[in-house]
């Protein structure tokens, strides 16, 4: 599977399951709600924001955590920013 692809899967899932840094990134940023299966993660942002739930290891909570994330907002803010980081550089490269 490409990573195109896995972004699709991603984006039009309900919720996700990972212990990837990267996919609880990139689920937030697609405004797909992640299930961690680890107790820590290098992604605080998004436990912040409630895009992501650290549920561990143990089948009880992470049944609770999909649950709670079905149920769950989703229209949390993005922390990554807001996407138009070439627009900014460009911009600023123009101004100078």
């Amino acid at each position: 599977m490409s990573f195109l692809e896995f972004l699709q899967l991603e984006a039009n899932a309900r919720f996700v399951f990972t212990d990837s840094g990267g996919v609880e990134e990139e689920t937030c940023i697609l405004g797909t709600s992640c299930i961690t299966l680890r107790d820590n993660t290098e992604r605080p942002e998004t436990l912040e924001v409630g895009s992501n739930i650290l549920a561990g290891v143990e089948s009880d909570r992470i049944m609770q955590s999909a649950v709670k994330m079905t149920n769950g907002n989703k229209s949390w803010i993005n922390p990554f920013g807001d996407g138009k980081a070439a627009e900014k550089i460009i911009d600023t490269l123009i101004i100078e």
